[in-house]
């Protein structure tokens, strides 16, 4: 439950008791309530704590298979191989721009051998770089022991597992024995890269599987950057570190890895044409797919992963692969994993459409296993045969044995941290506060211009009627869901119908005898108000405003009920059921914002939606009692005060009570400080560079 004294621990600001300076309480009224609990419920109860398709998860992939429509149309124009190259240019620059470029400069890698493990036909150098100066990598590089002078050499970027490029040795192995020079290396946020490292307890401060990435991922997003644009950059150096070693084959450079390394080979792969054969594994699906089932059985945040317009700019995984054409790729999925083994099929036979038209039938290939999320033995023997195919390697069958080392024999540093190891190590979170003040200046855009860019649904061309049962894309029906009367109190009930899947639960409450001062739309990150709030209520009741309350989208009776636990780490679901749904690092509404960020329309963005359909809900509604229709006044309790201030900048003519100088969380501090965990419903790109009006 995020609160002002959540906040304040983690650094944030939130407007001190909204309530108390906004309600004058010096006329004694009423404090004690003749309504029900569910007087202020329009849904019903919910039963058990159970996974389910709610009405906003339907409306999100409802949208993803609509952008996914608009993606494919946009290929249906292709009719030459002249058409396919401009297409595979404007997604390049279009993965470029969500990932927030790439570095301009290739500084000096200061490549040091730390170490050496001698093997059955072949060794192992320990190798440390920096792919940034003071940005060090750890890697492992395999080495043949064989005839050959030069060698093809294969990249395998790390998937998620806590001991990084370690987990995959047999992977690796198998490669170097079959004549591969291989590469190997932590991703930043595991293995020996820790960016949270507690040297004390001699452990993380969060888990090195998907949690660091969550923290780092989320801040590079308000500097309008992504986690995966220094995912890559360590890759494109791997690649110029291989490069200089005179036995390798600058010809035959390959690269493969699963899970989170499938998502860095497809990536690295689709921008760095230096690499001829790629082949992810465990990561290829299609979007629409993955929003619909990523809260159910993969909830940890993975932010590198989820680009922002992703799907709304055209690209999606489809848009990876034809990044790729016309070098040889094959995609390696398994039939149990939570990347949707359909979604794989969707994505590649399109993709190979365009290679089977223009020629190059045998570039492009498709192994499957029926196992869970895992690189199977069946799978590595495939991509070893499409490799070796077209590295020019000999015909051979089956798998070599692997000999298993120990976590501290494969070691780069000598403590198993570089940030212990290395005084002037920068942890990544610097790095993103340095590219947030470089792009800052540059920025042109005010939040009111991204709010009427970004997928805007032009709600204020919608039409507000009655619900009639039939739902609507482009229109509010409302819906009277119950009253109750207490004298000259009331609290009607409504549910209001939009966006064809949405529905947003609200009550007014209004006294009869009280000249109307107007309406005055109470705010509630957790859901609108209840029971416990009629104190409040009555008061301003008693003021002579008519007071309107709902649910945001996804929260208060629209939330899923639900815990989104990871397989991984069950323990981030921390707390009782309200601080788990929203937790930053794996959670229902980390699930719906991410998908959200694929969609190109933030979750943040969508809620100043939410307060638009409520605001001409309010303006749709007969006034008796009043002159016209007054400004709207907005009453923000706790972190929903943060929403009110933006929303000013979308509706100047809404006044804010109470109007004090309490800051409203402030994006461009979160990342100048580093933080490293606010709101998820905050999530903002580029928050931190938008300009004030």
């Amino acid at each position: 439950m995020f609160n002002a004294k959540s906040l304040a621990l983690t650094g944030c600001f939130v407007c001190s008791s909204a309530l108390s300076l906004a309600i004058n309480a010096q006329t004694p009224v009423p404090t004690e309530s003749a309504f029900p609990p569910e007087a202020f419920r329009v849904l019903p109860q919910p039963g058990a704590e159970n996974p389910e398709m709610t009405p906003y998860l339907l409306y999100q992939t409802a949208l993803a298979w609509h952008q996914d429509q608009l993606r494919q149309a946009r290929w249906s124009q292709v009719k030459t191989q002249d058409d396919l190259l401009r297409l595979r240019s404007e997604l390049r620059q279009s993965v470029l721009e969500m990932i927030g470029g790439l570095p301009a400069e290739k500084t000096d890698l200061h490549a040091t051998i730390t170490g050496r493990i001698a093997a059955n036909g072949f060794h192992i150098e320990k190798l440390v770089y920096q792919s940034i100066p003071g940005f060090y990598v750890t890697a492992l590089v395999y080495v043949p022991e064989n005839s050959d002078k030069v060698h093809p050499a294969i990249l395998v970027p790390a998937g998620h597992s806590e001991n990084g490029k370690i987990h995959y040795q047999d992977l690796c192995q198998r490669l170097v024995q079959r004549g591969y020079l291989v590469i190997s290396w932590d991703p930043v946020g595991q293995g020996e890269r820790s960016q949270f490292w507690d040297a004390k307890a001699k452990k993380s401060r969060y888990n090195l599987i998907c949690a660091e990435h969550a923290v780092m991922g989320n801040l590079a997003y308000l500097a309008g950057t992504s986690l995966a644009r220094w995912e890559v950059w360590d890759g494109m150096r791997a690649v110029d570190y291989l490069l200089t070693r005179p036995d390798v084959d600058s010809k035959r450079i390959n690269l493969t890895g699963t899970s989170g390394g499938g998502f860095q080979t497809s990536l690295l792969g689709a921008l760095d044409e230096r690499i001829k054969v790629i082949i992810p594994s465990c990561y290829i699906t299609a979007l629409p797919m993955r929003i619909e089932n990523r809260i159910f059985v993969d909830p940890d945040s993975d932010p590198e992963q989820d680009l922002f317009g992703f799907l709304s700019k055209g690209v999606d995984h489809a848009g990876l692969l034809l990044m790729m054409y016309p070098r040889p790729v094959m995609v390696a999925t398994a039939t149990l994993d939570f990347f949707p083994v359909q979604g794989a099929h969707k994505s590649y036979s399109e993709v190979r459409a365009f290679y089977d038209r223009f020629g190059h039938a045998d570039r492009i290939g498709f192994a499957e296993s029926y196992n869970t999320h895992q690189y199977s033995l069946k799978n590595q023997e495939a991509a070893l045969n499409f490799l070796d195919r077209f590295n020019n390697m000999p015909l051979r069958h089956g798998l070599p044995s692997v000999t298993v080392f120990r976590d501290t024999d494969l070691l780069a540093t000598k403590s198993g941290q570089v940030s212990v190891d290395y005084a002037g190590a920068r942890p990544l979170t610097s790095l993103v506060a340095e590219y947030s003040a470089e792009h800052r200046p540059h920025q042109q855009k005010t939040l009111a211009e991204l709010y009427l860019s970004e997928q805007n649904p032009n709600i204020a061309s919608w039409a507000v009627r009655q619900y009639t049962g039939s739902p609507s894309s482009h229109e509010v029906g409302w819906e009277a869901a119950g009253k109750n009367t207490d004298g000259t109190l009331h609290i009607d009930r409504y549910l209001l119908h939009h966006s064809t899947y949405l529905e947003m639960p609200l009550l007014h409450f209004y006294d009869d005898k009280n000249h109307s001062r107007g309406a005055l739309l109470w705010l509630d990150l957790q859901g609108k108000a209840t029971a416990k709030d009629w104190p409040d209520i009555a008061k301003l009741l008693h003021q002579g405003y008519d007071v309107f309350s709902f649910d945001f989208r996804g929260m208060g009776e629209t939330r899923m009920n639900y815990r989104a636990r990871s397989p991984d780490d069950p323990d981030l679901v921390r707390g009782n059921f309200d601080q788990a749904y929203i937790s930053p690092l794996s959670s229902v509404l980390a699930g719906y914002t991410y998908n959200s960020l694929l969609l190109g329309r933030p979750y943040f963005l969508q809620m100043l939606d939410d307060i638009h359909i409520a605001e001409m809900f309010i303006h749709s509604l007969p006034t008796p009692r009043d002159s016209g229709h007054p400004p709207i006044t907005l009453l923000a309790t706790g972190d929903a005060y943060t929403l009110a201030v933006r929303y000013k900048e979308i509706d100047h003519a809404v006044t804010i009570s109470p109007t004090t100088s309490a800051p409203a969380l402030d994006w461009s501090k979160l990342v100048d400080q580093r933080q490293e965990q606010w709101p998820i419903a905050f999530l903002m790109p580029s928050g931190a560079a938008f300009k004030t009006n």
